[in-house]
């Protein structure tokens, strides 16, 4: 069965929307919403982003399948990093404080590009993740 992504995005949206909206006439409303972006095409940029990560993600070249995930890691290190940074605090305010410094500029010097990738880098391998869990369930 092949991957259909404007399907799987009207379902979500479908499913969303039962949840969010109690009436069942701004229910109605916002489905007929949904569907209006369909005919537009609007969804169509979105199909086309989700299915190159779907691509990605099955390509059989170890490094294009491990880059995103290692990405993530990276960030999780640099969240991971606050705990032993509280603790110097709490020993050496003064060096704790020069440490921060540093790390706010080290982070600052990073592009914004940069930032806007990790978070479609992120939103991207989170929603395939949860697609890839939920039909192989």
């Amino acid at each position: 069965m092949a991957f259909d992504p404007i399907t799987s995005i009207l379902d979500l949206g479908t499913s969303l929307i039962n949840k969010i909206f109690p009436d069942p006439a701004q229910r109605d409303a916002a489905k007929l919403q949904l569907i209006a972006l369909k005919q537009n095409g609007e969804l169509d940029e979105l199909k086309t982003n989700l299915s190159v990560m779907l691509a990605e993600a099955q390509n059989a070249d170890k490094w294009t399948s491990r880059a995103r995930p290692s990405f993530l890691y990276v960030m999780y290190i640099m969240i991971l990093a606050s705990i032993p940074m509280g603790i110097t605090y709490a020993i050496s305010p003064t060096h704790a404080a020069d440490i921060a410094t540093g790390m706010a500029a080290w982070l600052k010097a990073i592009p914004d590009g940069m930032w806007s990738t990790f978070g479609i880098g992120y939103s991207g391998y989170a929603i395939a993740r949860s697609y890839d869990k939920k039909i192989n369930k």
